[in-house]
């Protein structure tokens, strides 16, 4: 009777609320035929999705270096800070999909061996979106990360820009070309050597698998046109080891003339810092996603 009790209590109180929250999923698989191995991915459902017939805008949300696909769920409370923003109207009812991408950087390996990147825009998402009752158009579909996630995220953009309407960086791993030709050879094996090359030194790990993920590098070559059809969101803290990246990002869009916003705020390179910042991101993305 005390448990029969208490789910009363707690439906009386959904009731009230009028609101449920979302569902979450974790760690489902997407087998296709670019990589060797299953990409593993987690996904937040609004709502009403089991109950409505609607289609949805879409966030495609990455992690950072070390996490994966849970990373967002466990440490970042992502769940929470959907409902949150969706029961305020700051965030309409998304999909919001999580991918794990490993230590790939989101990108293709030198040798095409581990093509990350070719998997996740050629397979993964019009396979998501055929799964899921998504709106598969670009005004409809945004892509946002943490570090790792935020290098992932721009660099994705970049290279598809038909594909995304926003794009939210956060505290994003950008480094120059200087920083790559002058980091010691560890961190060069640790961050960069399956996309650069393995065992190269100074100028020569500018490779062109380099300048294919290198954000400083794509938004020059990107026409202006369409760099401005995507809508960009910058968030760093001001005690972040990665600040001088994104500063200096920022700069370089400035000089092209490439709108954008760019927020430096208190804090470090920790999930603290990224729970709070998701839910202006959200807000950025689903200003976009009205029209």
């Amino acid at each position: 009777m005390k448990t029969r009790f208490l789910i009363l209590i707690a439906l009386f109180f959904t009731v009230i609320n009028g609101f449920a929250g979302g569902k979450v999923i974790e760690s489902l698989e997407f087998k296709g035929e670019i990589l060797n191995y299953p990409e593993k991915y987690s996904v937040y459902l609004p709502e009403d999705y089991d109950t409505s017939q609607r289609s949805y805008p879409v966030v495609y949300l990455l992690h950072g270096s070390s996490d994966d696909e849970t990373a967002w769920i466990q440490f970042g409370d992502a769940g929470r800070i959907l409902d949150e923003s969706i029961k305020k109207g700051d965030f309409p009812p998304a999909i919001v999909i999580m991918p794990d991408a490993k230590l790939t950087w989101y990108a293709n390996d030198a040798k095409k061996k581990d093509a990350w990147r070719d998997m996740f825009v050629n397979e993964f998402i019009p396979t998501i979106e055929k799964n899921y009752r998504i709106r598969a158009k670009k005004e409809f579909r945004a892509i946002a990360g943490l570090s790792m996630g935020g290098f992932g995220a721009l660099s994705i953009a970049l290279n598809y820009p038909d594909l995304f309407s926003s794009c939210v960086p956060m505290s994003a791993a950008l480094y120059t070309n200087e920083n790559v030709i002058n980091m010691n050879d560890d961190s060069y094996s640790d961050r960069f050597e399956e996309i650069c090359g393995i065992g190269l030194h100074g100028n020569d790990r500018i490779s062109n698998s380099w300048n294919s993920v290198n954000p400083f590098y794509l938004i020059e070559k990107l026409p202006l046109e369409k760099a401005n059809s995507i809508r960009y969101y910058f968030d760093c803290g001001d005690e972040d080891f990665l600040l001088n990246g994104n500063m200096l990002m920022h700069i370089k869009m400035r000089e092209l003339k490439v709108q954008h916003e760019f927020r430096v705020r208190n804090g470090k390179h920790e999930w603290s810092y990224w729970r709070s910042g998701l839910v202006d991101a959200l807000k950025f993305i689903g200003d976009n996603f009205h029209r």
